[in-house]
């Protein structure tokens, strides 16, 4: 059973290990996060920050690490990738808040990223908004899915007497 009131170190080490497991799933899967369709696992971590909204930041700089270590394409790539990621964790912060639908994270983590990111690679690859938008969107579909289907496990597993009740 996991407390719901997490220490500060508590809470730096799960950060530091899904920062962690961000940049090694993504390690793992550069052969596709990168490409036409930038099918990036890794975002799935994104809706992590559903059952631990202390990983806002933490997330957004993994995307800063992995982006540096991986990307290849400067500055903006990884400011841009690092922003991106603590919007997408902060609105799925919101949807928790709000007390909606864990399946409003699709949304989020498709077209947060979708859009944003084309903002700024179509200028650093010359290659139009509207086709990297169609293709980020459409290969951020499958982390989205698998983010929201990894929070509805884990919590069933982490809190499963809260589960039960609802």
């Amino acid at each position: 059973m996991v407390k719901e009131n997490m220490s500060k170190v508590q809470k730096l080490t799960v950060s530091a290990m899904v920062m962690a497991l961000y940049v090694v799933v993504l390690y793992f899967t550069q052969s596709f996060s990168f490409g036409a369709y930038q099918i990036r696992i890794a975002t799935a971590l994104y809706a992590l920050a559903y059952l631990f909204p202390f990983l806002v930041l933490p997330l957004g700089f993994a995307n800063f690490i992995a982006n540096f270590l991986f990307g290849g394409l400067g500055l903006l790539d990884w400011f841009g990738g690092c922003f991106v990621g603590i919007i997408v964790t902060a609105i799925i912060v919101l949807i928790r808040r709000k007390g909606w639908s864990r399946w409003l994270m699709i949304l989020p983590i498709i077209l947060v990223p979708g859009l944003g990111v084309p903002s700024y690679l179509s200028y650093l690859l010359h290659v139009p908004y509207s086709v990297l938008a169609t293709s980020l969107c459409i290969g951020q579909s499958v982390p989205a899915v698998c983010g929201v289907v990894l929070v509805n496990v884990l919590q069933r597993a982490l809190y499963p007497k809260a589960t039960k009740a609802s």
